[in-house]
Order: C-alpha cells, then structure tokens, then sequence
C-alpha cells in the first residue's frame, strides 16, 4: 500500500521504520525545521531525519493549503498514516487518499483525546493506559478503532519512558493495521462519546509544583513534567528544577497522614541519607532525589543538599 506517513517527534520515529519495512511509503509530511539550541540554529524533525536517511520525500510546509495538497498528490498516495503531527487534516486534503487516514494516539481512547495524553495519564495517576488505532476522522481523536494494546501502570512511569514504550508499540499496531486494511479485514469500533476526556497543550510553566497538593499528586506531576517541560519551583528566589522525586512506600506520610502538622507546605524538613530531601506537601512528605539549580548541572540529593547551606526549614516556592 502506497502511504503518506504524517509525523515530526521521536515517537513516531519507530513506527515510520517500521511501516516503511512493509509497504511504500511515497513521502513523509512533517513540521518545518525550528530553532533549537543556545544558537538557536534551525534543526529538522527527528522523523525528517529518518525520513532523509531512508531516502524518502520530506514535505514540511508551514500549511496545508493548494500548493501542498498539489505536491501530496503528486505523490499518489492510497493511505495517510499519522503519529503526532500535530495538525487536523481538513476534508480536501483528506480526499487525496482513496483509503482514508489512520492515526496512532498513545492512550485507550476515548480517555484523554488531544494533543498532551501521555503526561495527562500520569498526572491523573491511571492505572491503565495503551495505544489506540482510530482512523481520521474530522473531529479531534474521534474515529473508530481500528486496534488498541493496553499498558498496565506501576506508578513509576514518566512521560519519557512511557513514550518510549508508545512509540514502540504504536509502530508495530500501525503496521499491523494497514496490513488489514490492504486485505480487506479490517473492522473499526465507535467510541463512546460520553466517556470521553479531553487534555490540553502543556506550556513551559505548567511545572510549576503546587506544595499544597498531596505527596502522590505531586510525585505524578514530577513524573509527567520529565522531560519537558519540568518539575519546578523556587529555593530563595532562585529556579529549582526537581529531576526526580520518590514517595515513601510504608510511611504514613506518603500521603495518607501529616506526620508535620502545622508545618507550611514546602518546607524542607530533613535530608535523609537512603531516601532524599523531605519535603512537607500538603498531606504527607516527598523525597526529591535529583534536583538543579538554574544554569547548574543536575545534582544528586546528597550532592546537592552539602551544597545547600541552611536547606532544612527552608520554605521552597516561598517568594
């Protein structure tokens, strides 16, 4: 089959090769080169780049309009495949392929349609998530279901290794799905609109800790902030990005009681030598266990806290 792969982040790298090993993929449609970097020097996508190295066509317009739809059907493509690209495909553009489109949505729709899924599963602490297969369809993450593979949660997850496993798993149901759709087996399943969840774009504050949450959902957000856009909040007016946090399993201050009471909510409590910097949350204690200061490298806690003069009773986010 003759496919239109649609996709511009390392998530959708996997699933490119892998289709690429089982059908003709005709072009690759992606986001224009961004400025990246200190110089801020203009860098391709990770899938122009994969797309460059398997000699592949990269289209990457600013939009879709005549001309571009011009140039994709001149490549006479018969399926658009998505992952990530980030854009929705007007019904014009969609009428250059005879098969339709299909789209690789990292999460068990209808749960958590948009364009955040990943770090949206973790901040709600899900116990369940997956990878769905839904064709395009015009409104947002809305078509029926072509395959889905489940993903059970252990509560250590953080958005970059669940990605990574996303990105996995989404190559290989996508190839497996155009194989069905080229013998004629393939069958879609509704969703049930009224379960549907929505999530929406993070921006670069949304890291921003709120001490007064629990311990847990605090630890949540850690985990879904990593890699971008970060954990943080502020020691002596100074940003602090928390790396990496850890609850304290069988303490019963691991959300489920204040063993501090009266103590304000960010408060640096002690540095414990095994387990981190005690942090008071709004019920329970946290223990941040990588942290770094802005323009500093990333330090482990131990590191971090013998450089940290007066840290213990220190309030953090206090301004």
């Amino acid at each position: 089959m003759r496919v239109l792969f649609a996709g511009s982040p390392e998530i959708a790298v996997p699933a490119l090769s892998a289709i690429s090993a089982r059908h003709r993929i005709v072009g690759v449609l992606t986001n224009p080169p961004s400025a990246k970097g200190r110089g801020l020097c203009l860098s391709c996508t990770p899938v122009a780049d994969a797309a460059a190295a398997l000699g592949v066509p990269v289209l990457s317009p600013e939009r879709l309009g005549p001309t571009e739809r011009e140039a994709v059907a001149a490549l006479d493509p018969e399926l658009l495949v998505v992952f990530a690209y980030g854009r929705i495909f007007g019904p014009k553009f969609m009428a250059l392929f005879p098969a339709g489109g299909i789209n690789a949505h990292p999460s068990l729709l209808p749960r958590w349609r948009g364009c955040a899924p990943i770090p949206y599963t973790i901040m709600n602490r899900d116990a369940l998530t997956g990878v769905s297969i839904q064709r395009v369809a015009p409104k947002m993450d809305s078509g029926d279901v072509l395959a889905r593979q489940e993903i059970t949660l252990d509560g250590t997850e953080t958005t970059e290794s669940l990605t990574e496993l996303s990105a996995e798993l989404g190559a290989g149901l996508l190839a497996s799905v155009i194989d069905q759709l080229e013998a004629g087996t393939a069958r879609g399943e509704p969703q049930d609109d009224s379960a549907a969840t929505y999530c929406c774009a993070l921006s670069k504050d949304s890291g921003l800790v709120d001490w007064s949450l629990p311990a847990p959902d605090i630890d949540a957000r850690v985990r879904a902030f990593h890699p971008w856009p970060g954990a943080w909040t502020s020691l002596s007016g100074e940003r602090l990005a928390i790396i990496s946090a850890r609850l304290l399993a069988g303490d019963p201050a691991a959300g489920t009681a204040d063993v501090h009471s009266g103590t304000l909510a960010g408060t640096v409590i002690s540095v414990d030598k095994s387990r981190g910097i005690m942090v008071q949350t709004g019920t329970g204690l946290l223990a941040l266990t990588r942290l770094q200061l802005r323009g500093k490298k990333p330090m482990d806690f131990k590191d971090f806290a013998n450089g940290a003069r007066g840290l213990v009773g220190t309030r953090l986010g206090a301004l």
